[in-house]
Parts: C-alpha cells; structure tokens; sequence
C-alpha cells in the first residue's frame, strides 16, 4: 500500500478550491499552508499563457526530511505517507532545510485569522492538534483516509484535475492514469521518489 496523488495540469485552473478546501479541512492557522499553487507564465509573446502547478507535500518514498530529523518526530505511515508527530518535533527545523519542495511550515505562533479578536469556535476546535515551536505539513488528510473518504483538495476540486489512489495497486485509478499519460514527478532527479504525479503538463 502506497498512497499518492495525480494531478491533470491541463484540467488545472488555478482556481485555489483545493487551497481552500485544505484550509478548512485542517483549520490551519493564519499565514499557514499546507498547499500551495504556483503560477508562472509559459510561451513567449504573443501566446504567452499563464500555467499552475499545485504543490502539496510531495510524500516522498526516500524523504530527506526523514533522514535529517534528529528526534525521529518525522516518520513513514504504514501507508507510505511522510508525517510528524508534533509531540517529538523539537522545533530545530532541519526537516524544513532538507525539504527541496518547501512543503514545511514552522509554527511561531497560532495566529487566529481575525486579529484582535478571540479564536471563533471553529478555530478552537481547530487548532487543538497544533503546537507552538513544532513544524507542520500536508499529511493528505489522513483522517478522511481512514474513513474512506479522498482527501480534501481531491474531493473538492471543480475541474477533477486530481485522482487519489493506491500506487502499489496496478488497477487503481491513479495508477491507470499515470501509464497512460506518463506521468511525471516534480524535480524527479533528485531520487526522493515522490508519491505526487504530474500528467499532461
């Protein structure tokens, strides 16, 4: 069993749903993203066109993150995503250097996104799993996995540019796609083996 993720850059708008979708799904705290979507520009004058590229963490199979982490606060589900246990992290942040994705976040502090005012009740509920002086990431929902559920970005998506699978599974979906499509991963020459795979872009 190993979970990852295919995204269809073609079907992509940039729409930022499933930034959103994260947001509420982990009640991050303000200034806070476990998912990003990068814009930049492709082609020349006058067919200039603007391209996304989306930007979770990548799960990578040989993680640098895991082997710098001094603690072992960053470990491998049986699943094969790459988390953190926030109870181990010492906050030295050598997971974050190690990381060629940026796809980890230090929490200074757990800001509330109305400064000024107290947290809402969302936020309560929230932000109880996060703590101060530990680092977070993109654990791709794994509460909605244990229930059977795709994770957020997946489900929420508008233009189903985003299929959640087994990749040790030939007949899962998103292993079809990536044969079919010849999928790719994201500075792949590196050989952290990521479990994010890039189709049609």
């Amino acid at each position: 069993m190993r979970y990852g993720m295919v995204i269809d850059l073609q079907k992509c708008t940039g729409c930022n749903s499933c930034t959103v979708a994260c947001r509420a799904e982990n009640g991050t705290p303000a200034g806070v993203h476990f998912h990003k979507v990068m814009k930049y520009e492709a082609g020349k004058y006058p067919n200039a066109r603007m391209k996304f590229l989306p930007m979770p963490c990548m799960h990578c199979q040989d993680p640098p993150c895991l082997k710098v982490c001094p603690t072992g606060a960053t470990y491998i589900h049986p699943d094969g995503l790459v988390l953190v246990d926030e109870k181990m992290c010492i906050g030295c942040r050598a997971c974050m250097v190690a990381c060629p994705y940026e796809s980890r976040q230090f929490l200074w502090e757990i800001r509330n996104y109305y400064p000024g005012s107290p947290p809402t009740p969302y936020e309560k509920v929230k932000q109880k799993g996060f703590e101060k002086g530990t680092v977070v990431k993109c654990d791709f929902c794994l509460e909605r996995i244990e229930e059977g559920k795709d994770p957020a970005c997946v489900a929420t998506c508008p233009a189903s540019a985003r299929t959640f699978g087994d990749l040790d599974d030939p007949e899962s979906e998103a292993s079809k796609l990536i044969v079919l499509h010849r999928g790719s991963r994201f500075r792949e020459e590196l050989g952290t083996e990521p479990s994010v795979f890039y189709v049609k872009g």
